[in-house]
């Protein structure tokens, strides 16, 4: 059996591939992942018809697959670390594979739904890995922060593109190629991933930590569900506060396990890594607004404007392609200025889209109510991004580095279901079931007011806590 190491792949016959071709591997499972999260959005209403789902039906088939992605994403960094990054690499997108074809062939509604959380179950072993697949093949400095740039670039643009895939994908075929379009993509990408990506893990010979995987998990997966019974429940009613006290006192147990465990799944000391603490709660902060903008921008684009899915789709690819442009302009502006500093300046970017999108109007032009507003939120997160992942993975060990790249995908994901959750009630509870365009408009615009003060807070504390330099870190 081969040795495994903790910094380098572990050997194999073949020579190194390229770095370019490995960092390519682990971006297209990247995209698939973040893909999934908003592309069947537009494809709801064939499903329900396909299906015969009610309202609560179609709220699950987004959140069994949010709920699954973000309760087991720590325990699939972990994993990573101890059976190696590669292997979780490819279980990972082989379950995601085969449960996207029985999505996409799915004949009863419970069949869907099914396939939809064991998508998010792959998604939550494949996501760690992506990251420390690209952080282990690129040596620290310029080059890995231009990786992390790439990497940060894809998965935003897999969320940003969604919208427009779904919209194509259903209006051209049906909704079904929302799910099977991934079973083609993941088979190439499976392949060259066998082919091309070298083995890696920790070499601490620790055995996965049971009881703290089994706890976190529960009470994510438990938090994730009251939080997603909000929108439709309302924070006082009991069918929201038992899952979320439930899912509080679980996580509490699970930090009491861990601090007296000798292998734990996820150290504590690692929250004393200003680093890793101060980026993850930034993460946390900034996907509970940036996260909201897609959803409620192709609501406002549908419901007010009169748009179709794809004319939807299309009007935000603008937006989708100044988060890439934000992304990959970071690692420059990093050289120069510090990760700190541009982690700030891309929030206050994206808080001046927020802030300008919030004066949106019932009969608002393409331009000025959704383009510009939204190149300027998506700039601003594509600038930050960068910044607070490489920051969140630089004070760790190398032992670490899927734990650590689980918890920035978790602090993401939780932020942006928490931030979505809250955005919907605020929404709601203003227009008070009342559906004309200038109604929905008022609640539209009060959510990105809502994000504007977010960010603002988020810009604050990032200026104060995140350290200047990775250097730092400690």
């Amino acid at each position: 059996m081969l040795d495994a190491t903790d910094t380098a792949p572990i050997a194999g016959r073949r020579t190194s591939p390229p770095m370019w071709l490995v960092v390519a591997l682990a971006c297209a499972g990247q995209f698939l992942v973040v893909l999934d999260i908003s592309v069947v959005n537009v494809a709801l209403p064939s499903m329900r018809t396909g299906l015969a789902l009610d309202e609560q039906g179609l709220q699950w088939v987004v959140n069994a697959y949010a709920i699954a992605f973000a309760g087991f994403m720590l325990l699939g960094g972990r994993a990573g670390d101890l059976y190696g990054r590669k292997r979780m690499f490819l279980v990972g997108l082989g379950l995601f594979t085969l449960a996207s074809l029985a999505g996409g062939l799915a004949q009863e509604g419970w069949q869907l739904l099914l396939a939809r959380a064991v998508q998010g179950l792959g998604a939550a072993v494949l996501a760690p890995s992506t990251l420390t697949i690209v952080t282990s093949a690129v040596p620290e400095g310029a080059a890995r922060a231009r990786a992390i740039a790439t990497w940060t670039a894809v998965g935003a643009g897999g969320g940003a593109a969604g919208g427009f895939v779904g919209g194509v994908l259903v209006d051209a075929l049906s909704w079904r190629w929302v799910l099977l379009i991934n079973v083609p993509v993941g088979a190439v990408v499976l392949a060259g991933a066998a082919r091309w990506l070298a083995e890696s893990r920790a070499r601490d010979g620790r055995r996965l930590d049971l009881p703290g995987a089994v706890l976190v998990t529960a009470g994510l997966a438990t938090l994730a569900y009251g939080i997603s019974q909000t929108e439709a429940e309302g924070w006082a009613a009991g069918a929201t506060l038992v899952p979320l006290c439930a899912g509080l006192v679980l996580i509490a147990l699970f930090l009491l396990v861990e601090a007296r465990s000798k292998a734990p799944l996820m150290p504590l000391g690692l929250l004393r890594l200003r680093s890793v603490a101060s980026a993850n709660v930034a993460m946390f902060l900034s996907g509970s607004a940036m996260f909201c903008m897609w959803f409620f921008m192709t609501l406002y684009a549908q419901n007010v404007l009169g748009y179709t899915p794809l004319e939807a789709g299309l009007a935000l690819v603008p937006s989708s392609l100044a988060v890439i442009i934000g992304s990959k302009l970071a690692p420059r502006l990093m050289r120069t200025a510090g990760p700190r500093t541009v982690a700030v300046l891309g929030t206050v970017v994206a808080m001046t889209g927020f802030g300008w999108q919030s004066t949106m109007t019932a009969d608002g032009a393409y331009l000025t109510a959704i383009m510009f507003p939204g190149i300027l939120m998506m700039l601003g997160a594509g600038l930050a991004a960068t910044p607070l992942a490489a920051l969140a993975t630089s004070g760790a060990a190398p032992e670490e580095a899927g734990l650590v790249s689980g918890l920035v995908n978790t602090s993401r994901t939780m932020g942006g279901s928490l931030g979505l959750a809250v955005m919907s009630t605020i929404a709601a509870s203003h227009t008070a079931g009342v559906g004309t365009p200038q109604a929905l408009t008022d609640g539209y615009a009060l959510v990105f007011g809502v994000g504007t003060v977010v960010l603002a807070a988020g810009a604050a504390l990032m200026w104060v806590w995140l350290p200047r330099r990775a250097a730092e870190a400690h």
